[in-house]
């Protein structure tokens, strides 16, 4: 018998659901012993830690194991929603998540009311790397995929970013940090050749016979240096805010072959508050413990110009919309005026790392027979 298959893949078992409340989002920045660390805060024996991670990713409960990166700050990036055909949505959402490497989230999404923006149905994540153009990037896409309009909505700053739906369930509409969110600025480093190559290694996902104490030996000798060295250029890029989190994600947006769904419903929210409570209003929203993201974002006259999104998860649309009331009556309690408000509620979706690299851009302009030079900013 194969003794992995003995071992329990479910969010719901005792054990793994601890290892998950700490592995899912709880490990900020570069960690040189990250499994080490799940282990001591979760309290379980390091081996059961890397054996437990190791039979959910096998068995596709865990989509993927690795170093998150802030590419806010490595790339230029934005939320974007293109108006498609109806007919062509699914050939559009199948082109950007399987051709385009640039393309993160791909969701298709819905409003329960015909509203401002409901013609929008398909949303993506979208990031191109120094030096070229965001702007040329999203023309082409959307000559590919037939789109009638898109808007770009790149954040200006950022309030809240961490998954953990294992720790969200259950939680109280409401619940709220003590201090106000943290409103992180938005920049592009630049980067040396070294740093680039530590990057590279460091980003790359684990396979599950990578998982071990030693996580960032292999790493170093991947990128050329030594581990000391790798661990050095690792912490500086931390403290230039370039690295995010030591993450396992979960398979949320589909059913696991046990059948459980850690989600069920992912919406997008939209709030309008007046031109300069931008960052006022997302550093409340931000606080809010039920929220995996929180941006200020500039929708414009296609989303009634709203400024403040952010998105949350459930398995309960009920009380997903209670968490929502729930921000709204705290905006209004904290004397910031929405204006217009709105859920934009997930349906189809796919997720994958976006692309940052120059040379795969260039790589990727060649296989569409574009010259790389045109698509420069």
């Amino acid at each position: 018998m194969n003794p992995q298959s003995t071992v329990p893949v479910e969010t719901t078992d005792p054990i793994n659901a601890r290892i998950l409340a700490i592995s899912e989002d709880r490990l900020s920045g570069f960690q040189p012993d990250p499994l080490g660390e799940i282990a001591r805060q979760a309290e379980v024996p390091l081996d059961q830690v890397i054996a437990r991670i190791q039979a959910m990713l096998r068995a596709g409960v865990i989509r993927r194991v690795r170093q998150t990166l802030l590419a806010t700050n490595l790339a230029d990036g934005a939320l974007c929603a293109w108006q498609v055909p109806i007919e062509k949505t699914e050939a559009a959402f199948d082109f950007l998540f399987q051709k385009d490497p640039f393309s993160g989230h791909v969701v298709i999404r819905s409003t329960d009311t015909a509203t401002v923006g409901s013609n929008y149905r398909l949303w993506t994540t979208l990031k191109v790397p120094q030096g070229y153009s965001l702007a040329r990037h999203a023309a082409y896409l959307a000559q590919r995929i037939g789109a009638e309009h898109f808007r770009l909505m790149p954040a200006t700053r950022l309030f809240a970013l961490g998954v953990g739906h294992v720790r969200r369930r259950g939680m109280e509409p409401g619940s709220r940090a003590d201090e106000l969110a943290e409103a992180v600025e938005v920049k592009v480093a630049e980067l040396s050749d070294l740093e680039w190559r530590v990057l590279t290694a460091l980003k790359r996902e684990f396979a599950p016979e990578e998982l071990k104490s030693d996580l960032w030996k292999d790493r170093a000798a991947e990128a050329g240096v030594s581990l000391a060295e790798f661990h050095r250029i690792a912490t500086e890029l931390d403290q230039r805010g370039i690295i995010g989190r030591f993450s396992t994600f979960l398979e949320h947006v589909k059913t696991l072959a046990s059948g459980e769904r850690v989600t069920r419903f992912n919406a997008l929210f939209h709030w309008a508050v007046p031109p300069g409570r931008e960052i006022d209003a997302g550093r409340e929203v931000g606080r809010h413990h039920i929220m995996t993201h929180a941006y200020w974002r500039e929708g414009g006259p296609e989303f009634h110009h709203v400024n403040v999104m952010g998105v949350a998860h459930g398995t309960d649309k009920e009380m997903v919309l209670a968490h929502k009331a729930a921000i709204d009556r705290h905006l209004a309690e904290a004397g910031i005026e929405v204006s217009y408000t709105n859920v934009f509620w997930g349906g189809r979706s796919e997720i994958k790392p976006s692309e940052i690299s120059p040379l795969a851009y260039a790589d990727w302009c060649r296989s569409e027979r574009i010259d790389p030079e045109t698509m420069k900013s």
